[in-house]
Formats: structure tokens, C-alpha cells, sequence
């Protein structure tokens, strides 16, 4: 089906890219080339530029300054409509008064395509609706309508499909299976997707390749396994799922390990996994790679801290958090599979952290340079404190 249906897609390269508006810099010289055929994912917090990005890959905004090619051509200023691109929207604008096939047939009977009913219906197979191709969106649910907006996307053929949010408004568990659905779809018809987000899992369960972007900058890209087991910055770890940091000095780099003073406890981080191998450094490890127990352990490879004392505990189906308070530590996280009935240790219980050396990993970040991200934000949490401060500003007002 695939091969009878959509042209190859076609690689994207920006080149140099600068958006200022008026008052801030949106981006600042950015530099990314996506390959033909693959499904990539820009993620980041709102306001980080991602959607600039995208709007700027559209022909939506004009750069300030560099250039935008898709398939070689440079396409910088080429008008959106002119542009072999295509976006889905979380907002799926489907014709109310029409049926889904003339939904889907509707761009290619304006430019005159001869066979675009047989084309509709062919995209309408492509995701599975091609049964209610005579109903109106009305007649349909919410996962539904958002794959009659994906099949009028890519019945145009385009080498390029812009996704921009376009799961956010369905419940989670429809928008688990049409993550999983996408990605089908995407391999069914080769064309190149770029798709923009701010939620990590649905990045990760998607994308070939993840870009991870801040405050206008890509911090890290890579596939989402090597960003999730090797982040570089504290703000692509805390991002992309959660994790315990510590910053030290290094108090001996020999052979295979850097050993770390974290508040005079010895703590082991592989030389390979480690961006900085002298001076202060930030190490850490993610939750669910951390052990919980109630004796002091001393078997060999192993990094252990404590005593700690459990001040939360939160069921979360799948998983038990544990909030361990560490004293000259702070608090440190740690995920549990839950495998038998009930917590296994309660609210105020002392306890010991462990986890094998191999799962630890180093920052590049300078400890003595702020982060541009604060490590424990999330963008709810963002959204919050900017909630707060506009508060805060009319009640001076």
C-alpha cells in the first residue's frame, strides 16, 4: 500500500535560523537537517521555540536571518502554500457541513486533481476509516477526527508533514494508541515527520530522533534512548523524565571510573558516561534505577547513600515514588515496580539508596554557571509560576 500511495519524503535542512520579534529572540541560530523518511520529534517546555520552528518550516513566519531547504531547494521565500509541506493541528478544522471523503478530497478537487476521490479513499484506508467515509465529523470521536485531519494531510503527498501538538486534546489512553497508530501510519508511507511537542513520552514512544530544545537552542538530540540514558544537561535530564543530580569535585579519575565527593560520600560514575572528567562536576542517576533497602548494603559496585528517611509515598499504578530525605543530599527520588501488594517501605521508614555504578552518568554543564532552566520545572510548573507573577502584578497594580 505504502508504495502505490506516497512519494519518498524529503530531508529538511535549516540552516543558520534566527526569529526575533519585537522586545526577545525566539531563535538563535539554528542549525538542524532532518533525514528523508524519518519521524523526528522537537520537544520542549512552552516557549522554548519549538513552535516558532515549525511555523518558520511552514512558510507561517519569515526568518530574521538563515535559510530553510527541504530536499535541497531552498524554500525560504517560497510562500506556505507553494511549500511541499503539510501540518496537522491539535485542532482538526474538519468541514462540519461535509462528509468525511469530501473532507479528505477537498484540497486535491481544488487544484484539479482528476482522481482525487479515489486518492481520499485510499488515504482513508491508509487509517483505517475508509467504512465512514459518507458520515460527518459529528458522527465521529475525537481519535477519529484527528485521522481524517492526518489522512487530508497526506492524500497532498506532501515530502515534509508538520505535527504540531496534534494528540493534545484526546484522553490518554486514545492518545496512546494513536501515538503508536502514527508511527505505523509514518513507516506505511515514508514521508518525513516532524513532529512537535512538549510531552516526553509521546516523543519517545514515536520519534526515530529526538531534538530537545531550550530557550531557543537544541540542547541535545540523538535517539531517545541515548538521550534518556545519557543526557548532557541538567535541563535534557529533568526534561526528558526525572532525575537525582549531585555536584561535586572529582577526587580521582583512574582507570575506568570518576570517583565524586558528593557531600563526603564516594560516589562512582563510568569515565565513558561522563562529560567532564575534573573539577566540579553534576552526576546523576534516573529514579527507577535506584534501590530501596533497610540495612546498610556492602556487596562491590555499588553506589550507596543514607541513612535516608522516606518523607512521601505515592501509588501510581505501575510504579510506587518514593521522596527520600538524605541528609546533606536533599531529597532524592526513586521509582518502584510495584510486583506485590503495598509499598515496600512506609512513610518515615530509614532506609539505604544503591544503585549499580554502570547506570550513573555525567553532566557537561559547568556547576559554577547557572542553568538556564531551573532542574525541578516542569511546564505546568511553568505555567504556574507565570500565573503567580501576573498575580503578583495586578494585585501591585
Amino acid at each position: 500500500m505504502a508504495t502505490s500511495f506516497a512519494e519518498s519524503g524529503a530531508d529538511l535542512e535549516l540552516v543558520g535560523i534566527t526569529k526575533r520579534f519585537p522586545g526577545f529572540t525566539a531563535i538563535e541560530h539554528l542549525d538542524l537537517t532532518i533525514p528523508a523518511g524519518s519521524f523526528f520529534a522537537l520537544l520542549g517546555p512552552s516557549g522554548c521555540g519549538k513552535t516558532t520552528t515549525l511555523r518558520l518550516i511552514a512558510g507561517l513566519e519569515d526568518p530574521t536571518a538563515g535559510r530553510i531547504l527541504i530536499g535541497g531547494k531552498d524554500v525560504t521565500d517560497t510562500k506556505s502554500y507553494r511549500r511541499p509541506v503539510n501540518t496537522v493541528f491539535q485542532s482538526y478544522a474538519l468541514f462540519p457541513h461535509m462528509t468525511i471523503l469530501d473532507n479528505v478530497s477537498f484540497g486535491l478537487k481544488r487544484r484539479g486533481i482528476a482522481n482525487a476521490t479515489q486518492l481520499a479513499h485510499e488515504a482513508l484506508r491508509l487509517v483505517e476509516l475508509d467504512h465512514v467515509a459518507q458520515r460527518r465529523p459529528s458522527q465521529l470521536s475525537g481519535g477519529q477526527q484527528q485521522r481524517v485531519a492526518l489522512a487530508r494531510a497526506v492524500v497532498n503527498r506532501p515530502a515534509l508533514l508538520l505535527l504540531d501538538e496534534p494528540l493534545g486534546a484526546l484522553d490518554l489512553k486514545l492518545r496512546r494508541q494513536m501515538q503508536i497508530e502514527l508511527k505505523q501510519i509514518q513507516g506505511d508511507v515514508g514521508l518525513t515527520f516532524l513532529h512537535v511537542t512538549h510531552d516526553q513520552e509521546e516523543a519517545m514512544t514515536m520519534a526515530d530522533t529526538i531534538a530537545v530544545m531550550n530557550k531557543g537552542e537544541i540542547e541535545q538530540m540523538g535517539a531517545p534512548e541515548e538521550l534518556y540514558e545519557l543526557p548532557k544537561t541538567a535541563f535534557v535530564a529533568n526534561f526528558l523524565g526525572q532525575s537525582n543530580l549531585f555536584t561535586g569535585p572529582v577526587v580521582s579519575s583512574k582507570g575506568d571510573t570518576l570517583v565524586v565527593d558528593i557531600a563526603g560520600r564516594k560516589i562512582e560514575v563510568p569515565r565513558n558516561r561522563a562529560q567532564r572528567h575534573a573539577g566540579d562536576v553534576t552526576i546523576g542517576v534516573r529514579p527507577e534505577k535506584v534501590a530501596l533497602v533497610t540495612t546498610e548494603p556492602k556487596a562491590a559496585g555499588l553506589n550507596v547513600v543514607g541513612p535516608g528517611r522516606v518523607v512521601d509515598v505515592s501509588f501510581s499504578g505501575v510504579s510506587t515514588q518514593y521522596q527520600v530525605q538524605v541528609p546533606g543530599l536533599g531529597v532524592l527520588t526513586v521509582f518502584s515496580q510495584n510486583l506485590a501488594f503495598g509499598p515496600i517501605v512506609n512513610l518515615g521508614a530509614e532506609v539505604w539508596l544503591t544503585w549499580t555504578v554502570d547506570h550513573g552518568f555525567g553532566l557537561e554543564d559547568d556547576p559554577a554557571t547557572a542553568p538556564r532552566f531551573e532542574p525541578d520545572e516542569d511546564t505546568s510548573q511553568i505555567a504556574t509560576q507565570r500565573r503567580e507573577r501576573l498575580e503578583s502584578e495586578l494585585e501591585e497594580a
